[in-house]
């Protein structure tokens, strides 16, 4: 039996995910968390083969958790299921260690089909998203602006264009306005742009933002 941990803020995204799981044959939930500190916790009391990560979470952030998660077993598969399109986290997630990207929108044979082939040791992607990828490395040397900013960046960037205030961005990541506001000074820095409407503008026309 392969055992899955289910990280997501929202209960009734979980239980779904939990549903999905638990009547695969092979499968069965070995633990839950609703947050990322919280999945920390879990993942070190509950041996798993697997996790299920949501990307857009309160206190410790998806990306965070991977990372962690990464460093301190980098032999455990992260299959990360979010609702942001590809074009915003895949292929930051991916080079992250992440073994998979699944939008929620996808059906429920994706995701017991993917968490098969991660746990096996492979990589899962949409099509899309394995061309982009081949794409990306013919032109590695043609990246767009936002790819030189870093994790922490590139997720204020979103929230920003999404309209989200410094305080709002500063409330959802546990971080001082202070901080957000440098990491806003750099974004506009390396983008050189003025302001949050350019912000807005760009994150628009590359499909950052929903």
């Amino acid at each position: 039996m392969l055992r899955v941990v289910v990280v997501d803020d929202h209960p009734v995204v979980r239980e779904g995910f939990k549903r999905i799981i638990t009547e695969s044959p092979g499968f069965f939930v070995a633990g839950e968390a609703s947050d990322g500190a919280e999945a920390l916790q879990v993942v070190e009391k509950n041996p798993c083969d697997v996790v299920v990560l949501d990307i857009s979470m309160p206190q410790k952030g998806g990306l965070d958790v991977l990372k962690q998660l990464k460093t301190q077993m980098p032999r455990l598969p992260v299959l990360v299921l979010s609702m942001h399109s590809e074009d915003q986290y895949a292929v930051r997630v991916l080079k992250a260690g992440a073994s998979g990207y699944l939008t929620k929108d996808a059906a429920p044979a994706q995701l017991v089909n993917a968490l098969r082939k991660v746990v096996r040791g492979g990589k899962y992607v949409s099509a899309s998203l394995a061309e982009k990828l081949a794409t990306e490395l013919d032109l590695d040397n043609d990246k767009p602006m936002h790819e030189t900013l870093s994790d922490r960046e590139y997720q204020v960037l979103c929230m920003l264009a999404s309209g989200k205030t410094g305080t709002e961005i500063a409330n959802e990541l546990t971080l001082s306005v202070k901080t957000i506001s440098t990491y806003r000074a750099r974004i506009l820095e390396k983008l050189k742009m003025k302001n949050n409407a350019e912000i807005t503008r760009y994150a628009i026309k590359e499909g950052l933002v929903d």
